[in-house]
């Protein structure tokens, strides 16, 4: 699966969306984030790990924490995917409003 699709399925479940919107505000911990969330400490590890592994999600050590924040990488995958499709969106336009004006 593309690095676009594995993001965008991450992303798909409510509650690993709510974590990543959270972590795109700014770095947390697990510990902060379950207390924001209605999930327990377990359950949002294991949504940090599924963001992690699409790439969402980076994490450093701070002592016996670890810290999660944004991986530009990973969402510049989902920007230019979708970006792809804006350009094409454009030149489709371009070439039915050409056509248009050819019938006039």
């Amino acid at each position: 699966m593309a690095a676009y699709g594995s993001a965008l399925q991450a992303l798909g479940d409510p509650t690993r969306l709510a974590v990543f919107e959270r972590i795109v505000a700014r770095p947390r911990a697990v510990g902060e984030l379950a207390a924001e969330l209605p999930v327990t400490r377990p359950a949002v590890s294991q949504h940090l790990k599924v963001l992690k592994d699409a790439g969402l999600v980076i994490d450093r050590a701070d002592g016996a924490r670890r810290i999660y924040q944004l991986n530009p990488a990973g969402v510049e995958a989902i920007r230019d995917w979708l970006d792809g499709f804006w350009d094409e969106a454009l030149a489709a336009y371009k070439r039915a409003a050409e056509a248009g004006e050819d019938r006039q």
